[in-house]
């Protein structure tokens, strides 16, 4: 089984068809309930978006979306604008990390703006739950790193955009409880230019691997 795009073919490890062959049947029951209700009023909206979210992303995502998987992401509380920036970004294929064409590419293919709006809506509003605490040294380590950056390798401080608190500011994400291992995995995607980001290929580019465990760790363990 496999995805296509114009412009490369990725291969879908078979572990996984299974659960793509659901979510394609799953993406084509939410575009057909999308324009049923396209003129529905607001609340419509909401309350759809809702039972996909439980329903569909919950599969991931958790009912509320807070992961109990390590390699997916926690969305409850997450800044809604950055939501809204990410799910059309996976719809328009613009997000080009592993994860984002092997589930997410297929997942948002038929999401319409008022249903992305409203996701976005339902996730923000949910209480994030305690992320795990990892090895002290390690996150004390990481907590330097997130407050002051390292100047001798051109590492800006990430408290600058996701603020002091890892709860983001303006359109920047919360990272606050994020899983580490996601964390991990997105900071490689920066790193080699998969998510091609340029603030973040700069933050990320002079990182080694243990500075963003460190990082990673120190982030999980933040309320």
């Amino acid at each position: 089984m496999c995805m296509i795009d114009k412009h490369r073919e990725y291969s879908v490890p078979p572990r996984r068809s299974r659960m793509l062959a659901v979510a394609s049947l799953l993406v084509l029951g939410v575009g057909a309930l999308g324009w049923a209700r396209a003129d529905a009023p607001d609340l419509a909206t909401q309350a759809f978006a809702q039972r996909l979210a439980i329903g569909v992303c919950g599969t991931c995502h958790g009912p509320h979306g807070n992961s109990g998987q390590p390699k997916f992401p926690r969305l409850a509380g997450q800044n809604g604008n950055y939501l809204v920036a990410q799910l059309k970004n996976f719809r328009g294929q613009t997000r080009g990390d592993p994860d984002a064409i092997g589930y997410m590419w297929g997942m948002a293919a038929e999401l319409d703006d008022p249903t992305i709006e409203a996701l976005a809506k339902y996730y923000s509003s949910q209480q994030p739950l305690p992320g795990r605490t990892g090895d002290p040294a390690l996150a004390a380590r990481g907590r330097e790193i997130y407050e002051h950056g390292i100047e001798s390798e051109g590492v800006p401080a990430c408290s600058s955009c996701h603020g002091a608190d890892g709860h983001g500011v303006a359109d920047f994400p919360r990272l606050a409880s994020q899983r580490s291992q996601y964390i991990l995995k997105q900071l490689a995607s920066f790193q080699s230019n998969m998510r091609n980001v340029a603030v973040m290929h700069g933050v990320a580019q002079n990182l080694r691997l243990n500075e963003m465990q460190a990082v990673a760790t120190y982030l999980e363990g933040q309320p």
